[in-house]
């Protein structure tokens, strides 16, 4: 058999990688980061600055993805920000099934309490389940839900929301009465614009946010992106 020559080699290996990296996500998925390239990135589930203290399962890449709707809805989002020098700033999109797993076993798990001080203080580990913060199966895990808030979009700091990111307690709810005026007003222009733009909000997280008209609103996913 005439063997193939280093030229033609070296096209059927490009001719493959390409088609690697055509199914990198799934139809209908896109990379936020590359979709909205304006937001700013907080990723937290990839390093240990989580409720967890390490990084979660099935998060081997920290890129942002999101379907493509939702992406394309976020970019309105960032259209209307974008004249009062603001954007929003990502903490997590596409959550992989695994990851989910991940978090329901972390909680079934008593002794492993690292990160109460600052993410659950107020809130005993073995609650989790049943005051709504973990759960086995999420809304991100179907690819049109995501956590943000709002930064500057020049130097990227963040609103002060009144409470961090992931914070299990009161303070977290939107309707939380404990805040100063300037805090419930970057609560209330997050909310207002996501809304405006097809988002619904979740009552006990006001970074948390799933697009109302979702592509695959039963269908949980377990990719991981690459």
């Amino acid at each position: 058999m005439q063997r193939l020559n280093w030229f033609m080699v070296q096209v059927v290996v490009l001719f493959f990688l390409g088609i690697k990296a055509a199914m990198a996500l799934p139809e209908g998925f896109v990379f936020l980061d590359q979709e909205q390239p304006t937001l700013k990135l907080d990723l937290r589930y990839p390093t240990d600055q989580n409720f967890m203290g390490r990084p979660v399962d099935g998060y081997i890449q920290a890129r942002p993805v999101l379907t493509q709707p939702a992406a394309q809805a976020l970019g309105n989002v960032l259209t209307e920000l974008e004249p009062f020098g603001l954007t929003l700033v990502v903490f997590d999109a596409y959550r992989p099934q695994r990851a989910v797993d991940h978090f329901v076993r972390w909680a079934k798990d008593p002794a492993d309490v690292v990160g109460k001080a600052e993410y659950y203080p107020d809130v005993d580990k073995s609650n989790l389940f049943s005051e709504g913060y973990i759960a086995a199966r999420s809304g991100h895990s179907r690819g049109s839900t995501v956590d943000l808030s709002l930064a500057s979009l020049t130097t990227g700091e963040q609103l002060d929301m009144g409470s961090p990111f992931d914070f299990f307690g009161k303070p977290s709810w939107p309707s939380y009465a404990g805040l100063t005026t300037q805090q419930r007003a970057n609560r209330m222009l997050l909310q207002t614009v996501m809304k405006k733009h097809g988002f619904k909000h979740y009552d006990q997280e006001w970074w948390h946010f799933t697009l109302l008209n979702e592509p695959f609103p039963d269908q949980y996913f377990d990719f991981l992106p690459r």
